[in-house]
């Protein structure tokens, strides 16, 4: 649980203490939703569950649904730097790491996070202003780690691209398709042939 007494106060400049504070209640916010899902999600409720009241996260969000973008901003960016880590560990293959990232992804404890980021963009699509911003480096962002790795294994520029796009947008549609059919067995099993298509892994 996040305090108001628990976050720093940053280096003395306001800016930057709104900032940090800011950073801090969209980690307990992603933390929250992770644990126990979106269900019946309040801007009260979720502030008594991080410790804070609701009129504090309205001064720092706005709305519910602001904050619910930066939940999702978040929590792409911590795939990211899983992915990041897992490409550091000495041993594994470009499959191993894109299989250990999807068992991540996955997980069912972050199915609340997986549908509230479809749930956005099918509000962002749909042109609702306070939603749009999910949309920002929704594909580019990842584009250049996946790229890197793809030139990392021997891909020229243009072609990394491409397969990362290719890489980014399976591994979306399988996250849909699981939340949509409940058959982990079936989506694990396509994603074990994707791999074997892409990377050749057995």
């Amino acid at each position: 649980m996040v305090t108001t007494d628990d976050l720093p106060p940053g280096d003395g400049s306001a800016h930057d203490a709104h900032g940090d504070r800011r950073a801090r209640l969209v980690d307990a916010a992603v933390d929250h939703v992770a644990a126990h899902g979106i269900a019946d999600l309040s801007l009260r409720r979720l502030g008594a569950a991080i410790g804070v009241s609701h009129r504090m996260l309205i001064h720092y969000f706005g709305s519910k649904e602001q904050l619910l973008v930066e939940i999702v901003r978040t929590s792409e960016r911590r795939q990211r730097d899983l992915l990041s880590r897992l490409r550091q560990e000495p041993g594994l293959s470009p499959a191993d790491v894109a299989r250990s990232l999807w068992q991540r992804l996955t997980d069912p404890g972050l199915a609340g996070q997986e549908r509230l980021f479809f749930e956005l963009c099918g509000h962002a699509l749909r042109g609702r202003p306070e939603a749009v911003p999910v949309l920002d480096g929704l594909v580019t962002d990842w584009l250049e780690p996946l790229v890197d790795a793809e030139t990392a294994a021997g891909a020229d520029p243009v072609t990394a691209r491409n397969r990362a796009r290719l890489g980014l947008a399976t591994v979306r549609g399988l996250l849909l398709d699981l939340l949509a059919t409940g058959d982990r067995a079936g989506v694990d099993a396509a994603m074990e042939e994707f791999l074997r298509l892409y990377y050749g892994a057995q």
